[in-house]
């Protein structure tokens, strides 16, 4: 049962004093003022108040005279409140939970109601681009930690009734915010109740990782699959297309992308240079990506048959072939230059911006330089794991990058172990875990390929617009 406040103020000033610990923490501040011949006690944070607007507010208080003093907090919202957003709230712990999240909250001595003045600014960044998701056209806008800026940068681009923000909050002791975001309509409905009810049921103390908590929240199944069961992106223009396209958008609090739901193979391979180009350029793009990425998976392994099968070598393509003395079979420099690829890249993570070029550049010397000429690896497996390195960043998506190199990597120990069998059950393996995944929808991760659907294959695979009837009718699937 809820817990109401007492509209004697003494009583409440003791209570929230003790429950918010206000002598123990130096950033909860609660001031006790009088207007109008009426005590009253402000609560909030600080750091989270606009000091411009309390400062009015208190100026337009302290001109109240005990005649104009309203009775009840109805009345004072409805006639004595300059300010937009406000709210009255009777229950203790939803006042205690609006003054943690930022929300300034006024009791007043013979108000059975608390004033919850929604007057937080939370320390932000610009929005501008960002790092990960950049585009060669298109807008420069990015999505950030805070929550609010990341709605309107979506309501920016839809100017429609049927966008829908749905709050909900998650965590015992985080209470982090989360928003539903999707176009009523369009929008899988019941997909819609399955992800509310998920969200509604998670019992966690806290999002301690906010989205990756939550995507490991409503999606607990098969953890030995490493393709990705969510698209994230950090751009409101894919935000947006992917609503209007009938998909669900998760915002979590202080992260800053966007959860796209559901997705599929297609959905994770396309990005936003497909659409701010001509659609023969958007095409070609699309199909340099899918080819790409296939070649990065079977290269290796693929190399690594051939030399143990030179006779298997297409006629003019024998200086594939390793000439000089190999030191180190080839399937351990495959695997050590594996592994040193994401030892470079998490060095560079951790590098300062201003040192990052040099060391970058010394480093790509010495391993590419130095570790050829004393004999560790081969020219021909640096130059083939080089185009396996750099094929990861034509896709934007770190979970299919690295489920593409845990898959290469099975096959190149099982094609060092079974030889031409090997290879075949390698992508055979890397077949078989694309084809049996399932979207957090639990519909196929390669539709519209299984099942088929010509029309939305033909879609997927060259970037023609969609008219809007079909964008109505299709938007559901996957």
């Amino acid at each position: 049962m809820p817990d109401y406040i007492s509209a004697n103020l003494d009583e409440s000033i003791a209570y929230f004093n003790q429950a918010l610990a206000v002598e123990d923490n130096f950033d909860i501040i609660y001031r006790v003022v009088t207007f109008g011949g009426r005590r009253a006690c402000l609560y909030f944070i600080d750091g989270f108040v606009k000091d411009e607007i309390m400062q009015k507010l208190m100026q337009n208080f302290g001109s109240m005279t005990p005649e104009q003093t309203p009775k009840n907090g109805y009345e004072m919202l409805k006639g004595s409140m300059p300010y937009i957003e406000v709210d009255l709230l009777r229950d203790k712990q939803q006042i205690i939970d609006n003054i943690l999240a930022g929300v300034t909250c006024m009791l007043v001595d013979g108000y059975e109601d608390a004033i919850a003045i929604d007057c937080r600014t939370y320390p932000a960044r610009g929005v501008g681009e960002p790092e990960k998701d950049k585009v060669m056209r298109g807008s420069r806008d990015g999505f950030v930690e805070t929550l609010v800026f990341n709605t309107a940068l979506i309501r920016r681009r839809i100017r429609s009734t049927d966008l829908t923000m749905e709050m909900y909050q998650a965590g015992r002791s985080s209470k982090t915010d989360i928003v539903l975001c999707f176009m009523k309509g369009r929008v899988d409905e019941k997909f819609l109740n399955v992800i509310r009810q998920r969200i509604q049921k998670i019992d966690v103390d806290a999002l301690t990782m906010n989205q990756q908590s939550l995507a490991e929240c409503l999606y607990k199944h098969h953890w030995f699959n490493p393709f990705p069961k969510f698209k994230f992106s950090e751009r409101p223009d894919t935000a947006a297309a992917s609503v209007l396209e009938g998909n669900l958008i998760v915002l979590v609090d202080t992260s800053p992308a966007a959860m796209i739901l559901p997705t599929s193979i297609f959905d994770i391979v396309e990005e936003a240079d497909d659409y701010y180009f001509p659609p023969i350029t958007g095409t070609y793009l699309r199909f340099s990506r899918f080819l790409i990425n296939i070649i990065a998976l079977v290269l290796t392994p693929l190399f690594l048959l051939l030399t143990n099968h030179p006779e298997w070598i297409p006629g003019g393509f024998e200086f594939i072939m390793i000439k000089d003395t190999m030191n180190i079979p080839l399937i351990w420099q495959f695997l050590i230059l594996e592994l040193a690829i994401d030892g470079l890249r998490l060095a560079a993570l951790n590098t300062p911006s201003m040192l990052s070029t040099p060391l970058s550049v010394t480093a790509g010397l010495v391993i590419g330089e130095f570790t050829v000429s004393s004999g560790w690896f081969n020219s021909e497996a640096m130059l083939y794991m080089a185009f396996v390195a750099i094929a990861n960043y034509t896709q934007s998506s770190y979970e299919l990058g690295y489920a593409i190199k845990f898959l290469r990597i099975i096959s190149l120990i099982l094609t060092w172990f079974f030889d031409v069998w090997g290879f075949a059950g390698g992508m055979l393996l890397a077949v078989i875990a694309i084809a049996t995944n399932r979207t957090i929808a639990g519909k196929s991760y390669i539709y519209p390929l299984i099942p088929f659907n010509a029309r939305r294959l033909f879609r997927h695979l060259f970037r023609i617009s969609l008219p809007k009837s079909e964008k109505r009718r299709h938007g559901n699937a996957g």
